[in-house]
């Protein structure tokens, strides 16, 4: 089964959080030292809102439905590349009349 990709124009302004996974060791004379954990030591996530139609977030929460967390998507984030990401939850809010928001947090994944 083919990778899916997410490739809904979300809401502008969106800020995303780069992470490093290091490990520090810190010595008895204030010195310490500090690696890289592993080969994806950076890691990102996105807080995301999609505004729209009912029918379009439907069509949005559908999608995240179908990966139920677990299973990671294709998506490119701002000034980034495409790269597999997952979404453990999302929210949902009515904006007025027939609109609605869906906000989540994507997070980058990698598979070796």
């Amino acid at each position: 089964m083919a990778i899916e990709t997410f490739t809904w124009r979300l809401q502008s302004g969106e800020q995303g959080e780069f992470t490093f996974a290091v490990r520090t060791k810190r010595f008895a004379d204030g010195y310490e030292q500090s690696v890289g954990e592993s080969l994806n030591n950076r890691s990102q996530s996105w807080p995301i809102t999609y505004t729209g139609t009912k029918e379009r977030v439907k069509a949005v929460k559908a999608f995240l439905d179908r990966h139920q967390g677990a299973k990671a998507f294709l998506w490119t984030p701002p000034l980034g590349e495409l790269g597999l990401y997952k979404c453990v939850g999302y929210q949902l809010s009515n904006r007025g009349g027939l609109i609605y928001a869906l906000t989540a947090t994507f997070t980058q994944t990698f598979h070796p």
